[in-house]
This record gives structure tokens, sequence and C-alpha cells, in this order.
């Protein structure tokens, strides 16, 4: 074929570029001798193959519950899973579960991972030309959905508490000014321990930004909602839980709560769930039908028998202490090794460490401290792809994401010390 033929491809297809955690996972894979503090792998030591090996042979045990597992399921996902994972969270946010709760098992769905319900939301509320509002810097996978789909993002600042509310109410002005608040249809926010920095929105932060929403809705037309991404919340290793933004009373029906139990159990698992208000749930539940039919039952039933046997729990609670332990290692190795000038501030969950270099360095996939790490076998993820492509305001290009959730500890103090000889070279440069 010659570069001026015609493609078949639908202008999504020929929109949607390659994610870069697509090409960070497979590089973390395919170098044996590679260090990656990049791809958001877990801890490979505390899989938890003994848990997951009793549950399924408790399921396989019995013809009857064996069945029931391996046929196909609902749409909305396993009626127990969903009613456990309804009870469990509405006791984290101080709720009681029921059909009037925010956390209703009636708009309650079982997902492949969180990543799916953003993926369908996404499908379900914007067309191309609409406007995401998300965090500077955010989730760069979910930047790679609102490419995919045609829709534009616009950052708004982060505080070491969430979000910059002065910067949020200037950007909804500015829209509004420009008449484009029409276009807006979310504000997404991952609020606990987020991915890449580490911070965790306080409750009184989403109160204010969905009374923020709501003052804006009049000129925009219709609801703008508040898209509350919790996939790191129970990867809490020090301080208190934050309630999510369904305990905001007054507006559990602006509010869409994204979850997993991927990170908190198993990755290859990929069982996530979201609360929906209508008429969002009615179409991202019909979206998904056309998607799959629902998601695996078998892995659905599996769950559901770790979370009323209490292996989750036990399991969490030995990742939270790994965890903690790991994060304690990364934090020694970067004090040892990294120059002073590079700033980072220690998690209090998750499985990130957030570094800025001084202004000047760049360390973006083509800079040359990239390609100088990569030469010492050490990945990290570039901060630059964390930032959405926002017209108004040039992008960083001195941050960096570290990962101490997948490499042993020895891989982690090596794999530091590795880039900081490579930051003291470049700085000597």
């Amino acid at each position: 074929m010659g570069s001026n033929s015609k493609t078949a491809l639908s202008a999504l297809g020929r929109r949607t570029g390659e994610p870069p955690i697509s090409w960070l996972m497979q590089a973390a894979l395919a170098r044996d001798n590679l260090i990656s503090l990049a791809a958001g792998f877990t801890d490979t030591e505390t899989l938890p193959v003994a848990e997951t090996r009793a549950a399924l042979n408790e399921l396989l045990r019995s013809s009857r519950s064996g069945r029931a597992a391996l046929q196909y399921g609902s749409t909305i996902g396993d009626p127990q899973l969903r009613q456990l994972t309804a009870q469990r969270f509405a006791r984290l946010d101080g709720l009681r579960p029921g059909p009037r709760s925010p956390w209703s098992p009636e708009r309650l769905l079982i997902t492949h991972g969180s990543q799916q319900l953003l993926y369908l939301l996404t499908e379900a509320l914007c067309d191309p030309g609409d406007i995401a509002l998300v965090e500077d810097p955010t989730y760069f996978v979910f930047l790679g959905i609102l490419q995919s789909r045609g829709v534009q993002a616009r950052g708004v600042r982060l505080e070491n508490d969430g979000l910059d509310l002065a910067h949020l109410r200037a950007v909804l002005e500015a829209l509004r000014r420009r008449k484009q608040l029409p276009r807006v249809k979310l504000l997404y926010l991952v609020s606990y321990f987020q991915n890449p920095t580490g911070v965790t929105t306080a409750f009184a932060k989403k109160r204010a930004a969905l009374a923020l929403l709501r003052e804006f809705e009049r000129d925009a037309g219709h609801p703008i909602y508040l898209v509350e991404d919790a996939a790191y919340r129970e990867l809490r290793f020090a301080g208190g839980d934050e309630p999510s933004a369904l305990a905001v009373r007054g507006f559990a029906r602006r509010v869409v709560y994204a979850g997993t139990y991927s990170k908190p159990f198993a990755t290859g698992v990929r069982v996530g769930f979201g609360v929906l208000p209508e008429p969002l749930f009615s179409a991202v539940v019909r979206i998904k039908g056309n998607h799959d039919f629902g998601t695996s039952n078998l892995l659905q039933h599996l769950m559901a028998r770790a979370l009323a046997s209490g292996r989750y729990d036990r399991h969490l609670a030995l990742l939270r202490r790994r965890y903690a332990h790991k994060a304690r290692v990364m934090q020694q190795a970067l004090e040892k090794h990294f120059p002073r000038q590079v700033r980072w501030r220690a998690p209090h969950g998750g499985l990130y460490f957030w570094a800025r270099l001084p202004r000047g360095l760049k360390c973006g996939l083509d800079s040359a401290l990239f390609k100088a790490a990569l030469e010492r076998e050490v990945l990290y993820v570039p901060g630059a792809l964390c930032y959405a492509d926002d017209p108004t305001r040039r992008k960083p290009d001195n941050e960096m994401r570290l990962s101490f959730g997948h490499a042993p500890e020895r891989e982690l103090r090596e794999g530091i010390r590795r880039l900081g000889e490579v930051l003291r070279d470049q700085l000597a440069g």
C-alpha cells in the first residue's frame, strides 16, 4: 500500500495512539537486567496464591457452586459481590447500605477492573470535543482514554491535600467566559494516594468541589459529574481514611465512584466496580452489555468468596505492612543516593513517590536523562506523561514517578542508586 492509500479505520481508530503504559510494561518484562521503577505492577512475592487456591477449591468442590461460577452471569454483576462491596465501602464512609443509600447495591456495577469503568463512563458521557477537568498531574492512562475519545482535558493544580479550589474556580470561570461550559462533562480525581503524586484529597475539598460544580451547572445546561477514582484507597499504611465524595450529603446524584479489587488483592484477577447515579448507570450497563455482557463470573465468585471468608482482609493487612516496608526502603535509598536538589515527599499509601528535579533538568522520554537511565538499566515514568495537553499552560518536564510496588527490595535500592548516579551526572554536566 502506498503512503496515500485510504484507510478503513474509524476516526477513533486513527486517533488512538499506543498508551505509554503498554510500552513501559513491555520494557519491564522484556529486558531481564532492567530495574523497573515505572509500571505500577504490584508486589509479586505477596500475591495470594494459597488464598486463591483455597477459595477456588471451595467453589469447585461443590457441583452447585462450581456450575454457578462457571456459567455466564449478568451484565450488572454477581448479586453477592455487589452486596458485599456495598456493605464494605458504606462502612468505610460511615454510611448504611440499602436501597436509599449512596452505596446501594442497585447502583453498583461490577467491571473488568476500574479501568473498564472509566472507559465505559467516558463512552457514555462524552462526545468528541467535550471537556474533562483533571488534576494536574493525573493518571496518564485516563488521559489516553480521553484522547482516544476525542475529549479535551483541562488541568487543575494540585495542593498537598488535593485540588487547588481557587484554580478550579478560575478554570470554570474561564470556560464560562469562552462559552465552553456546555462541553464540560466531568471532573476526574484520583482521590487516594494519587497516581502519580501520592496526594490524598481531603473530604472537605471533595465537598467544596461538588458545590463549585453545582454552581456552574446552570450555565453548563446539564449535570457536571465528579468522578472519584479510588483504586488505591485500601492501600493505606499510615494516617486515617477520608470518606469518599459519596458521603457528601445531597450530592450523591453527581458522584461516580470507581473502585477495584485488583490492586488490594491480585492484579491478575481484574475485578473492579463502580457506583453511578441515573441516568448514567443504565447507559453504562447497556454499553457494557455490548462490550462483554458481564465481567468474568468465575472471578466474581472468587472475589465474593475471598471477601466473605475473611481471606481478603487478612491479605490486605499483609499487603499494607509490605508496602509500608517497601516505601521505607525506597525513602532510605532516596535519602542516601538522590542529590539534595531533588524534592520528594513520602506517601502514606499507594505505590508511588513523586520526585521534582531542579528547573531546567528535563527527564522526559526524549531527554538525555531518560536515555542515560535506560543505558544504566533503570526505568521511571517521566512526569510529563501525567499532564494533560492543556493549551493554557506548558507541561512541566522535570518530574518523575517512582514505583516501589513491584521491584524486590534489593532492586529498589539498586535502582535508586543507579538513578541517583544518573541525576548527579546530569546535574554536573
